[in-house]
């Protein structure tokens, strides 16, 4: 009889126990869906740092390059807030009252606002900026890369490096000056996975009427998103589709009966569903007849495509005298990247499977970059009077809102697809004949990206709206719905006031402001309003620090001005824009107009 003690089975000592468990976690970071969750783990974590100059405190901070926007988008955020009592109004009274402001016109990304109203009522409506601001470009990275790997079947790290150039090239990192409008573009590679579906479902019906239900409802969703984006996302597929087409003409010809189909019930979709807010944005109140800004002023320079972007590694600031203004550097793609992604169409033009997809691409990106130059010619700053293809589209109505330079914007994603292309092409080579292209075409891209890493966006600290506002007294002195009237008002220069309104969740209304209305000669579009007597009497005091002497005209129209404007409430309170002088100098023009007003915590108050 042996005399042995049993010993425990390898496998339930614990030792063992921890090789099943490393075991166990090693399959599961194996698994496709563990990487993709670190990816998009890693473009947070990026987007977190560009945008880094927001926090820990948002509403200490601004972004230092574009502070007036910011203040434009908090405001909408605030606005947005409505939404939680039922008004989900698309023109609001909140705002140059009493005339109000069409949300539509102004590119106020609703679905944001309305999204974030929960985050905004808690946290204040710098908090949603500050999260916006990082996370639209973080979603539309993952929302690429998510689309290069699952439904075109990229390897996971030819897609990241797909989807993080899509979601932190120059011209998005620029735009996130507070131009929210253009980088929530998370659902552009929905919409294009839906066009793709539409086509692969050629001879199914069923599934072509619900991939064009798809496109439709997405079409819907992406407008309330920014519809600059999705009129850039329709023309740039219109584009390729039709120079693959061309290339494939048989197989365009079987496919076209179910893809037109597709396409009919994808626009009957979107024309049902967008009918009311698209009247409400070309006929409704506060709309207008044109687009504001020039597109000779707003056109790309042609020396800007060679160049780095100031917000990266390689750029420098002299850059910047290439582009508008810190917000446009749209085509800043780097003389790098321009020569490895022609390198890289001439290479995939060689290959039968690549080449329809590859000058598609390639044709579609030529021709929303000569786009982007808008209708004359510009290098180094010197326009030539040389007509380009922009200036057909000139004064076309609708069409004239899209900024030329911003079509550069969707060059990015075209870029993307044909580095995923060719880093795709170069992975699967096998032959010895092919092994410098295999590792030539990877090295080539890093190279050509690495310079174009994106910088955090510089920010600054911004001062604190008054505590007449910030604490709540402003609610004794207007009720609920009713009218305050900061002296001076906010203008589209001076836009500071409507600070006070987004801090109280824009409970009441205030005149004038900044955003885009019809309040030009003939009703023509215009930055802001006119100003009243008043109102430019207040100005002008507060801009040059001299009172001139009161009479009775002044009176009856100061009295005129606060009954159109339905005041209720008059507040002089401190601003970045006054010194102490000037606010004095406008206490006693207060005085002289209205009398003596009430002292309220930091403010001066006339109630009404």
């Amino acid at each position: 009889m042996s005399t042995t003690a049993p010993t425990r089975p390898p496998e339930r000592t614990p030792a063992g126990k921890a090789t099943r468990r490393a075991a166990r976690i090693t399959v599961l970071l194996r698994r496709p869906y563990a990487v993709d969750v670190a990816m998009v783990l890693a473009f947070v974590a990026a987007a977190a740092w560009i945008g880094s100059a927001l926090w820990p405190d948002p509403a200490t901070r601004t972004l230092a390059l574009n502070p007036a926007d910011q203040i434009l988008i908090e405001w909408f955020l605030a606005v947005d807030t409505q939404i939680l009592t039922g008004n989900t109004g698309l023109v609001t009274d909140r705002l140059n009252a009493p005339h109000g402001v069409n949300l539509l016109v102004n590119a106020s990304g609703l679905l944001l606002g309305w999204i974030l109203a929960p985050v905004t009522l808690t946290l204040g409506a710098p908090a949603s900026f500050a999260l916006l601001t990082a996370g639209s470009l973080a979603a539309t990275a993952a929302a690429w890369y998510l689309l290069f790997a699952r439904t075109l079947g990229a390897h996971r790290a030819v897609a990241a490096v797909g989807g993080a150039w899509c979601g932190f090239a120059p011209a998005m990192v620029s735009q996130s000056n507070s131009h929210w409008h253009m980088t929530a573009q998370w659902l552009v590679p929905a919409l294009v996975w839906s066009v793709i579906r539409l086509v692969r479902a050629a001879g199914d019906t069923r599934r072509v009427v619900t991939s064009g239900l798809w496109l439709g409802g997405l079409v819907a969703v992406q407008y309330f998103l920014g519809l600059e984006v999705l009129y850039l996302t329709a023309v740039t597929l219109a584009l390729f589709t039709l120079g693959y087409a061309a290339q494939r003409s048989a197989w365009a010809r079987r496919v076209l009966p179910h893809f037109a189909l597709g396409m009919g019930v994808a626009v009957g979709t979107a024309a049902t569903l967008l009918a009311y807010p698209l009247w409400v944005q070309l006929n409704g109140p506060g709309s207008v007849p044109n687009g504001l800004f020039s597109p000779y002023y707003f056109s790309a320079d042609l020396a800007s495509w060679p160049a780095f972007s100031p917000l990266t590694l390689a750029g420098t600031p002299a850059q910047a005298e290439l582009a508008t203004g810190p917000a446009e550097y749209n085509t800043f793609l780097g003389w790098p990247l321009l020569l490895v992604t022609a390198g890289c169409v001439v290479w995939l033009a060689r290959s039968r499977p690549h080449r329809p997809a590859a000058l598609a691409t390639a044709g579609a990106a030529v021709v929303m970059g000569m786009l982007a130059l808008g209708p004359e010619l510009v290098i180094n700053g010197t326009r030539y009077e040389i007509p380009l293809p922009y200036s057909l589209l000139v004064g076309v109505p609708v069409i004239d809102g899209a900024l030329p330079q911003r079509y550069a914007v969707a060059v990015v994603p075209l870029v993307a697809i044909i580095l995923v292309l060719a880093l795709e092409r170069a992975r699967r080579l096998r032959d010895d004949a092919n092994g410098t292209a295999r590792w030539l075409v990877p090295v080539a891209v890093v190279a050509a990206l690495v310079p174009l890493l994106p910088t955090p966006l510089p920010g600054e600290n911004r001062p604190a709206v008054p505590v007449f506002i910030s604490a709540g007294h402003w609610r004794g002195c207007v009720p609920a719905g009713g009218t305050l009237v900061p002296v001076p008002l906010p203008t589209p220069t001076h836009p500071e006031p409507m600070r006070w309104a987004t801090v109280a969740n824009a409970a009441f209304a205030v005149p004038e402001g900044f955003f885009i209305g019809p309040h030009g000669r003939d009703g023509r579009a215009a930055m802001g309003i006119p100003k009243r007597p008043t109102s430019q009497l207040w100005t002008a005091v507060a801009d040059t620090g001299e009172r001139p002497a009161i009479g009775a005209l002044d009176r009856v129209h100061a009295e005129r001005d606060l009954a159109y404007w339905g005041a209720d409430c008059v507040v002089l309170a401190p601003t970045p824009d006054l010194d102490t002088a000037r606010e004095e100098q406008l206490h006693a023009l207060l005085v002289d107009l209205l009398g003596p007003g009430e002292r309220v915590a930091d403010a001066w108050i006339w109630r009404r």
